[in-house]
């Protein structure tokens, strides 16, 4: 018997959740390092371009984000994305030895419920339907429920960054986290769209010559750039063991969402245990 794919999106997930937790550490790191040699990030500096710190980190979450991009082709996002859960337990232990954020008792606890948490999700992930053509991706992105999430996410996005981020960024971690939430959750489903059509590439059904597959590229290319942007400024700015777990809840809660508006997937029995879990994990 084979293993199936929820199975092994499932082992990619937590293989990347490893990478990308101890990525937030030597991100962190080196930008505590550039941040004595040039301008913070956290007021619009660059320097940390220049510390081959930050870029282990940065690769070490490539590395990362690899294995989750082939996850999301085996399993829903519903599974893959609250499995990032685990990444918050390896940023944890190793801001405790690293950066000397100190692990109190609650976010022991918050660990352990991060495990359980994942646990129930694997038990009670949905078998999602997969489109057999990026044609079919489009057809489901371009579905009204979907382009108002859309819409409203890049409205929010307009008013954090225009309006609250030059008066609250550096003293409210929701601002920074909130826009890499919003435009994670757009970041996820063109992502997965890229999977599915890489995959059928694969199979032999090219999906190259369909213009719908570089649109989806492009939207995944600009939010990450955008994500990357204000993660950076969140790690400058906030500690470490806060702005994990923070943006692990934001983050999964609109994942979930999107995907439940786009994919049609059945979230709403795992959705609840999850964001019990993670709320614990917020707390910590």
């Amino acid at each position: 018997m084979g293993v199936s794919d929820n199975t092994k999106g499932f082992a990619l997930a937590v293989v990347s959740s490893a990478f990308i937790g101890s990525s937030f550490i030597l991100k962190k790191k080196g930008l505590k390092r550039a941040g004595k040699s040039g301008t913070r990030a956290g007021v619009g500096g660059y320097a940390y371009l220049l510390e081959p710190l930050w870029w282990a980190g940065m690769i070490t979450m490539l590395i990362g984000e690899v294995a989750n991009f082939v996850a999301y082709v085996f399993a829903p996002a519903s599974l893959v994305t609250p499995l990032g859960a685990l990444s918050i337990i390896v940023s944890a232990i190793l801001s405790h030895f690293m950066l000397k954020e100190r692990l109190q008792r609650m976010g022991i606890l918050g660990c352990i419920s991060c495990i359980v948490g994942s646990v129930v999700i694997v038990i009670h992930a949905p078998r999602e339907q997969s489109p057999s053509s990026v044609e079919e991706i489009w057809k489901l992105a371009t579905q009204p429920g979907f382009l108002i999430y859309a819409a409203t996410t890049l409205s929010f996005v307009l008013v954090l960054v225009l309006h609250f981020e030059p008066r609250y960024g550096q003293t409210n971690i929701l601002i920074y986290l909130g826009i890499c939430s919003l435009m994670g959750s757009l970041t996820v489903v063109s992502i997965k769209a890229i999977g599915i059509a890489i995959k059928l590439t694969f199979q032999g059904i090219s999906q190259v010559t369909y213009y719908q597959t570089w649109l989806f590229v492009t939207v995944a290319l600009v939010c990450v750039i955008s994500q990357m942007n204000y993660l950076n400024k969140a790690l400058d700015t906030f500690n470490t063991a806060i702005v994990s777990p923070i943006y692990y809840v934001m983050f999964t809660s609109l994942t979930i969402i999107a995907s439940a508006i786009m994919f049609k997937v059945c979230t709403q029995s795992f959705y609840l245990s999850t964001y019990k879990t993670v709320i614990v994990s917020s707390r910590s």
